[in-house]
């Protein structure tokens, strides 16, 4: 299973999701950069550098959508995505974490590994994120307490 975060662009996918984030940074910086020039070959870089970023993160999504359509196909293994809808809304976060979030573009990916996947034959579901990241994947046991941190689950049904 996959588990999609804000941290990470996928479980199984760090280093792509890191890279992505230093690239949307430095492409954030070169745009403050040319939004206070103001003139009209900056507003033409701008939008020159905007397609760029957009075509990096669309072939970045499609990286990391055939890494987990690949693996889930090589165990034999299903891939489950949260509906995540409405994320934007429901979260307050700071400034940093804000930026991060409305950039991200998770709809893509999901439509990109949901689309790989049925090319494929590998099962995709569609689950709540209500309590995800406290269920137990084996055994089905939720607790607010199976979640050490965010990056350590250890299951206390045992």
């Amino acid at each position: 299973m996959c588990h999609r975060g804000r941290q990470r662009a996928c479980a199984r996918s760090e280093a792509a999701g890191r890279d992505l984030n230093r690239h949307r940074k430095h492409h954030r910086d070169l745009r403050k950069k040319l939004q206070r020039k103001g003139t009209k070959s900056a507003r033409r870089l701008l939008k020159k550098r905007n397609r760029r970023e957009q075509r990096h993160v669309s072939n970045t999504n499609h990286v990391i959508a055939k890494t987990i359509v690949t693996e889930a196909e090589r165990t034999s293994a299903g891939i489950a995505l949260e509906d995540l809808g409405g994320i934007r809304q429901r979260v307050r976060l700071r400034k940093s974490q804000r930026v991060m979030l409305h950039s991200w573009a998770f709809a893509q990916l999901g439509e990109f590994i949901a689309y790989k996947a049925r090319r494929q034959g590998v099962p995709v579901v569609h689950v709540e994120p209500a309590y995800t990241s406290q269920t137990c994947c084996e055994c089905g046991y939720v607790d607010k307490k199976n979640r050490v941190d965010q990056a350590l689950f250890i299951c206390r049904s045992k």
